[in-house]
């Protein structure tokens, strides 16, 4: 073949140059080695990858080494410490002048390092949340990333979808496509698989092909790729489009730009205090003591390490399968006071199983059997007379009931026994030679109104279904009766009653009006529309239904008072239900073209066939998590296109709803079927929409489930939350929902089943689709930002501390009257360098503490600094300030002296010795009192010296290890010989630890008593709104259940 021989030398064309548009499906198949059956197989795949490379255009933005080293290289710290250099250089200072080269290295290489690492987190995230795709691989559907495909793979396509390739259409089904990115046409482009005959078409004309970036806006379609990456038609004009853009600033990247600016003016009128303190006499000395206090004041590592820190907060989500595709989004999560979520799949399993449809003539039928294998019994109950003289048992079959004539005996089961013993019922197993001919419509339309498959894997045996996951039970339901599509479709039907159905014509499924139909023809001539839908959808299209043989004529609402109670039976167990309707279509309606005729026109005059209940059940995780979500103060509302009584049944099984909930919709009026209510908890779509803002406004809660939602309802229900000053997470998988993931403060879209719209419009995906990943999401958004605001107060109270510390020792003089600093140039750097990034960085790497989710979400106005954290850094940068000098003065005049001696700040002397002794107490004071302080950091609050805090010290191994390091270089500082005296300008000491314990024993004392005063004066952290109040109520309670073994979604026992 062509391409079996590409070298990798130079960048393949692929086929792009071909004509595909006017080749047939066989032409395209021969031409690119295919079969369209199948698909590639994995290892054809792979190596086609090789060939072609993978489909993504040039000049994607992955991390650059070079970029990121001029960042670091280009920073304030950076240019401030190689003015160090040079005044060292000047002055032929070289072991300064060293040493500041060294720090200018050591801070590069360590910034460097975190940003290339963040950055190369963050590139293989945004690959892991680039745009799937379906293909047929190996026979089997399978989903893979958009930019693995290759030529030859068989793409599956439907509403939502981006198109990932350019692709040759076949299997088109009502198959449209937005194309304004790449031709500028408003209008959605119908497409067709026929073959076109003008070579030089344009390319908005070649209806039979389908391009990369372009979305599916209507209808389903299957596609061979033909091109791939750049020699696709939109990598050939959108690079620009498709290049990866900086990600803007979040806003607590912007606050923390402020603080930066912020702090160097604090710097420069530092240093102006320097000299004034100096008389302008500005000597070598004090040159370099005015840069390393401006050095000092400045927290040179805060930005990377917040970056450092996100990043890590972003790749721990992705583990927890949570793709955050914006950084905003994690500060945002913190703050989260309502989730709005799906049903179907994000609170419950996504494993459909059908398991009972209803009649109007012969009633309920249940359906045995769970999975995708289409093995069970469908069984219905039957009354069967007795005759109490002789014992002899009579089937009361009605007029038009043949399901269960010729029933084996083995098959039958006594249930009950009623009114001695005049009649018994028992079940009867339905089979495909027995069934009635209405039920056996029913059958055919669950099978063809359908486009989802089940097949049997060749090696392992096991069955697995291709589709949506209703339809898929609706397709095992079918084939449980030997009706399934194949079986109705295929040549080998042709004998069978009607002989074998053809799809002539498909109205997909739209979420807008919650129904879907077909037009099929069989070999009897008929032509049959089936439609299945929401019950009130499909109950507005008709004019009757079907009662045995015969059809009833009915007006829809009268239709749907009969139904009611039937729906609202099967939906207090839960179960999903859908509605079934046919109708034949007549002679005038053969020989028009079904394609160009409104689905409105079409879907008139139904006959009503039955319901069918489908089974989702929920996720074991799903009820632990809300209760979560309680526990925290984060009410969870759920809005769902299902029945409000399958909703409401679900919403209580998952702890949503609590009994009395339940009880509050008895008082409904049944009689009224325009808008079904069932009180403030549970509310239609329908309801809600007509209720003004006002009305909404007023109602004294919002409901907690919304059925039969539609996306508009889901905008107006986050309009509402925001009227209630809430932020809002929204989850959503179809195209219709991207405004509402939009308008939310935290989009989040279904990582499986969402369509690449919904998830280009979100913040986050879920790659398992699980509402508890959402509450494990919101957790590591709490403990993220909690960490950032420990690392700050540790960094900027740490800053503080140095810089009081230095300017109030600008007051010692010597003999000389010249300054006295209490540390020289070289060691406010090394203090820097011990008591900055290490620590900080241990502290972003703190688990979440146990009680993080009972406190209250974040208020979003308060930002980062809270008045709490200023006054937490103010008073602790005094406290290390002010006990640190007081050190450097007790040594020198309370236990010493007083002799300063004379020019100190240059060399060691005898005469220097106190005030180089004074100075390595300083340093250690200051040192270890930071180092202690980033413990005291874990805790805002609370308590961490006593003695139970003081056995789980060592819990955070990062800090544990980096205090013990500090101390370690601490100590080396100050009594390596050379390096003490000659580069930091201090000496060893001994009865001074006496007095630098002392103190930093006042400082621990001072610390827990600051806590203390905090916890009694000021409101306690969990304070929560009463609507918070009332959810960790609802928390409680059901905890308490659970401890005492109750059940767990019933609080109302408990109350009792």
């Amino acid at each position: 073949m062509w391409f079996k021989h590409r070298k990798r030398t130079k960048e393949p064309t692929a086929h792009a140059t071909k004509l595909y548009h006017c080749m047939d499906i066989v032409q395209t198949q021969n031409d690119l080695d295919v079969d369209a059956s199948t698909g590639l197989s994995t290892s054809e795949a792979e190596r086609r990858l090789t060939v072609y490379g993978p489909n993504q255009m040039r000049g994607g933005g992955g991390p650059n080494a070079f970029k990121i080293l001029f960042r670091q290289v280009a920073n304030l710290m950076t240019v401030i410490l190689v003015a160090a250099v040079i005044v060292a250089f000047v002055t032929k200072d070289w072991i300064e002048a060293g040493v500041v080269i060294g720090v200018i290295i050591l801070n590069t290489t360590i910034g460097f390092m975190q940003e290339f690492k963040a950055e190369k987190t963050m590139d293989a995230l945004r690959k892991m949340s680039s745009p799937t795709s379906r293909v047929l691989r190996n026979g089997h559907q399978v989903v893979v990333a958009t930019m693995d495909l290759v030529p030859g793979d068989v793409l599956y396509l439907e509403s939502g979808d981006v198109v990932g390739a350019d692709c040759r259409v076949f299997d088109v089904f009502n198959y449209e496509t937005d194309e304004a990115l790449l031709t500028g046409e408003t209008l959605p482009v119908a497409k067709e698989e026929d073959v076109l005959d003008d070579p030089e078409m344009a390319l908005g004309d070649r209806i039979n092909l389908s391009f990369a970036s372009t979305t599916v806006t209507k209808g389903r379609s299957k596609a061979i790729v033909y091109a791939t990456g750049m020699t696709t038609e939109v990598g050939k004009i959108a690079k620009k489009l498709m290049e990866s853009n900086k990600n803007k600033k979040t806003p607590l990247q912007r606050s923390m730009d402020r603080m930066a600016w912020i702090l160097l003016i604090i710097a420069i009128v530092s240093v102006l205090i320097v000299f004034g303190a100096n008389k302008f006499n500005i000597k070598t000395e004090v040159l370099m003591y005015a840069i390393g206090l401006a050095i000092a004041t400045i927290p040179e590592g805060l930005v990377a390490v917040v970056t450092l820190t996100m990043s890590l907060g972003v790749s721990t989500l992705a583990k927890k399968r949570a793709l955050v595709r914006q950084l905003v989004a994690l500060e945002s999560l913190g703050s989260v006071t309502n989730i709005c979520s799906d049903k179907t799949g994000t609170l419950t399993q996504s494993k459909m199983v059908l398991v009972r449809a209803w009649l109007p003539a012969e009633g309920f039928f249940r359906v045995s059997g769970l999975g995708f294998e289409p093995s069970g019994d469908i069984t219905k109950k039957q009354r069967v007379e007795m005759d109490p003289t002789s014992g002899e048992l009579h089937v009361n079959f009605s007029p038009n009931d043949t399901s269960t004539r010729d029933v084996d005996d083995e098959k039958r089961s006594l249930v009950s026994v009623k009114s001695k013993n005049s009649y018994v019922e028992e079940t009867v197993v339905v089979r495909n030679d027995t069934m009635s001919a209405c039920f056996r419509r029913l059958t055919e339309a669950a099978a063809l109104c359908n486009m989802a498959e089940i097949k049997q894997d060749e090696e392992s045996g096991e069955w697995f279904g291709i589709g949506d996951p209703t339809e898929i039970a609706l397709q095992v339901f079918a084939t449980k009766l030997s009706m399934g599509k194949p079986a109705l479709t295929t040549e080998s039907s042709e004998g069978k009653e009607g002989g074998q159905w053809r799809l002539v014509c498909e109205y997909p499924f739209d979420s807008s009006i919650k129904r879907m139909s077909v037009v099929v023809s069989n070999d009897a001539g008929e032509k049959i529309l089936f439609l299945k839908g929401a019950t009130e959808r499909v109950v507005s299209c008709c004019s009757g239904r079907q009662q045995g043989e015969t059809v009833e004529k009915m007006e829809p609402e009268e239709l749907q008072k009969y139904l009611d109670p039937r729906i609202e039976e099967m939906g207090r167990d839960g179960l999903r239900v859908l509605s079934i309707a046919f109708r034949k279509l007549g002679a005038s309606e053969n020989d028009i073209d079904l394609h160009k005729v409104d689905r409105e026109q079409m879907e008139t005059q139904m006959v009503f066939l039955g319901l069918v209940g489908i089974y989702d059940p929920p996720r074991p995780e799903s009820l632990p998590s809300v209760m979560e979500c309680y526990r925290a103060g984060i009410q969870v509302t759920m809005l769902t296109g299902d029945h409000p009584e399958t909703a409401a049944a679900i919403a209580r099984q998952v702890g949503i709803l609590q009994e009395p909930d339940a009880n509050d919709n008895d008082s409904k009026d049944t009689d009224t079927h325009a808008v079904v209510s069932m009180g403030p908890p549970v509310m239609t779509a329908r309801e809600f929409d007509a209720l003004t803002e006002e009305e909404i406004d007023a109602l004294g809660e919002l409901p907690r489930v919304i059925a039969r939602c539609s996306p508009d309802t889901k905008v107006k229900m986050i309009e509402a939350m925001h009227r209630r000053h809430g932020i809002v997470a929204m989850t959503g998988d179809g195209v219709n929902d991207s405004p509402s993931l939009k308008f939310a403060d935290v989009g989040i879209a279904m990582g499986q089943s969402g369509s690449d719209v919904a998830k280009q419009a979100s913040e986050i995906i879920l790659t398992d689709d699980n509402f508890a990943t959402i509450v494990r999401a919101i957790r590591e958004g709490r403990r993220v930002f909690s960490n950032i605001q420990r690392f700050c107060s540790l960094l900027i109270a740490g800053n503080v501390g140095e810089l009081v510390c230095l300017l109030v020792g600008l007051a010692f003089r010597d003999r000389l009257g010249e300054t006295v600093f209490p540390l020289s140039p070289v060691a406010i750097l090394v203090n820097n360098l011990l008591t900055g990034t290490p620590p900080a960085m241990a502290l972003g790497a703190e688990k979440a503490w146990p009680t993080i989710m009972d406190e209250p979400p974040r208020d979003p106005t308060s930002g980062l600094f809270t008045w709490e954290v200023l006054c937490d850094i103010a008073f602790h940068g005094m406290a290390i300030a002010l006990l640190s000098i007081a050190d450097f003065w007790v040594i020198i005049s309370g236990f010493g002296n007083g002799d300063m001696g004379e020019h100190c700040n240059s060399e060691y002397s005898s005469a220097c010795d106190l005030v180089f002794r004074a100075r390595g107490a300083v340093f250690a004071t200051l040192t270890i009192a930071i180092l202690l302080h980033a413990y005291n950091c874990r805790r805002i609050r609370g308590p961490m010296w006593s003695f139970r805090m003081l056995r789980r010290v060592h819990e955070n191994r990062i800090l544990f290890f980096g205090f013990l390091s500090g101390i370690v270089l601490c100590l080396l500082c100050i009594y390596v010989p050379g390096l003490n005296t000659k580069v930091l300008k201090m000496k060893g000491f001994s009865w001074e630890w006496g007095v630098v314990l002392v103190t930093l024993l006042v400082f621990l004392i001072l610390s827990e008593v600051y806590k203390f005063a905090k916890r009694k004066l000021l409101k306690p952290l969990s304070i929560a709104t009463d609507e918070q109040e009332r959810l960790q109520r609802i928390w409680t309670e059901t905890t308490t259940l659970n401890s005492l073994g109750g059940d767990a979604k019933s609080p109302k026992e408990l109350k009792r």
